[in-house]
């Protein structure tokens, strides 16, 4: 069997940034990590290079930022009153918040605080990064209708309603 749309997969991985050689994240040592193929469950770099791969391939790849978490926007930092962070006792670099947006949620980093305003970046940590996976495809099945139709994973390996 082979790796195509609405697979579920499962895969050890490790990435690592590129530009430091700093190891991100890893499942050496832990449960690897099971996605369903297709279905933008993961970065569609490394999604696009699973494409095709079979039960017990081995390979690196490494994914160009646009094919990541995109490019670092200097338009994603703004600078907000403090009192935006109303009912926070004590805003400090590196909190994380959510903010509502007409467009949906958004996830914020304070960068720096004075005492009337917060500078908050949208950007994703990873952003402009460009990021080289090593991976092992260790399973490969049909995901059912019901995984298909919530476009996610169900039961032990992955999500539970």
């Amino acid at each position: 069997m082979t790796i195509a749309q609405h697979k579920v997969v499962t895969v050890h991985y490790k990435v690592v940034d590129v530009e430091t050689a700093t190891v991100i994240d890893s499942s050496e040592g832990g449960e690897p990590m099971t996605y369903l193929h297709g279905a933008q469950n993961i970065i569609p770099g490394l999604e696009n290079a699973l494409e095709g791969k079979q039960v017990g391939d081995e390979f690196e790849v490494t994914v160009a930022p646009e094919d990541a978490y995109g490019d670092y926007s200097d338009e994603r930092i703004q600078v907000v009153p403090v009192a935006a962070f109303e009912g926070v006792e004590q805003v400090e670099p590196g909190m994380a918040f959510t903010a509502d947006t007409e467009q949906g949620p958004v996830n914020l980093i304070v960068t720096e605080v004075t005492d009337t305003e917060v500078t908050v970046d949208a950007n994703h940590p990873l952003a402009g990064k460009s990021l080289q996976f090593s991976v092992t495809v260790e399973a490969i099945r049909d995901a059912s209708d019901e995984e298909v139709a919530h476009g996610h994973v169900h039961g032990p390996d992955g999500h539970h309603h």
